[in-house]
């Protein structure tokens, strides 16, 4: 891996971050967070809102790890809802509601329906979590002490099993075919923040010379919660296995506050340390990213572009046709090349604003 392609130097990090969802991408600023989808037509529709500003708590180390995992898990899942939803209501077959939601609606009201469904999604997934890589790993684990009693060989089992069922999980769900076109954007996502904070002008040109890792990835941060894991469960020795799940469980807080400290710390910095300790995520990147194609880059850039535009939140249609054609020969009027980097542009950029 040659990671300085990925901590490439001159670049300006900023505090932009995305997601992939559902044929789009959302994007989210200090200022705005936007949510660009592509429509079966072709077209790009795009939806801006205010970004909601940090709480108090986000001011505070090691809690506010905390804040911003549950944080990010409901907006993550709100995301991904309302990519779907945009989706379907340009789908052609007629959606036909169940009489589970009907009776949501009439009990909750649509908006209360909505956020129900969203906070039940999380805690479903939460649970689900929990049960797969924390549980069932320390459980598996504990048939050893028919083989052994040494503390260090069982918790040193745990954790590296605790790594390959994650990793063998998220490579599985790799071929599935939606599960790959969100890892396309993903990439999307990740080449064109690279060609933002390298002062390049937002064209897929430009974008696609770019790697599809990225240094400040929130893959990178569920490698460091499992490495950290791996770190402090050797602290709490080898007891019976039900006091082992409730810390186990107890510790979950540390562990993802620790890790979004950690996570902050490598986006600050390229020193030799800050990589090594950024190798894990970087690879597990491989998976959860793909090389994606110019449609999927005008997604993200479409999505970077609402962010910095000034003005009012809502939304617009960004019609194909409006999009034009890229990549031709008689457009570049610039080129320079960086290392094994060539890149165009169709004008020098001015001052950029970084969030």
């Amino acid at each position: 891996m040659d990671l300085s392609k990925i901590f490439l130097k001159g670049a300006c990090p900023t505090k932009m971050g995305g997601q992939a969802v559902m044929e789009g991408i959302m994007m989210k600023g200090e200022q705005k967070t936007a949510l660009a989808v592509r429509l079966p037509s072709g077209d790009i529709r795009v939806k801006t809102e205010p970004t909601k500003q940090p709480s108090k708590w986000m001011k505070i180390p090691i809690i506010r790890g905390v804040v911003a995992f549950v944080s990010s898990l409901v907006t993550g899942t709100k995301t991904l809802m309302d990519s779907a939803e945009i989706l379907e209501e340009w789908d052609d077959e007629e959606y036909e509601e169940s009489k589970f939601e009907a009776w949501l609606e009439r009990k909750f009201g649509s908006k209360g329906a909505w956020n129900l469904m969203i906070y039940t999604s999380v805690v479903i997934a939460i649970a689900f979590t929990v049960g797969i890589f924390i549980i069932l790993p320390t459980g598996v684990v504990n048939l050893l002490k028919l083989v052994t009693d040494s503390i260090f060989w069982l918790n040193f089992a745990e954790g590296v099993f605790r790594i390959l069922l994650f990793v063998l999980y998220v490579w599985a769900i790799s071929f599935m075919g939606e599960i790959k076109r969100v890892f396309q954007f993903h990439g999307a996502e990740h080449k064109t923040i690279h060609c933002f904070e390298n002062g390049l002008e937002l064209m897929p040109e430009n974008c696609r010379q770019f790697p599809t890792l990225h240094p400040r990835c929130g893959t990178s941060f569920l490698m460091f919660v499992f490495i950290i894991a791996f770190a402090l469960h050797f602290l709490l020795g080898w007891p019976n296995l039900f006091l082992r799940i409730v810390s186990r469980l107890l510790l979950l807080p540390v562990i993802a506050g620790l890790s979004y400290e950690l996570l902050r710390w490598a986006g600050r910095s390229d020193n030799m340390v800050v990589k090594i300790l950024s190798l894990p995520g970087l690879y597990l990147q491989k998976i959860t990213t793909k090389e994606p194609d110019d449609k999927q880059l005008e997604v993200a850039i479409a999505a970077i572009n609402a962010v910095l535009e000034d003005g009012p939140t809502g939304e617009k249609l960004i019609k194909k046709e409006e999009l034009g054609a890229h990549g031709r020969p008689e457009d570049r009027l610039m080129e320079r090349a960086e290392g094994d980097l060539i890149f165009h542009a169709k004008r020098p950029l001015g001052k950029r604003r970084f969030l």
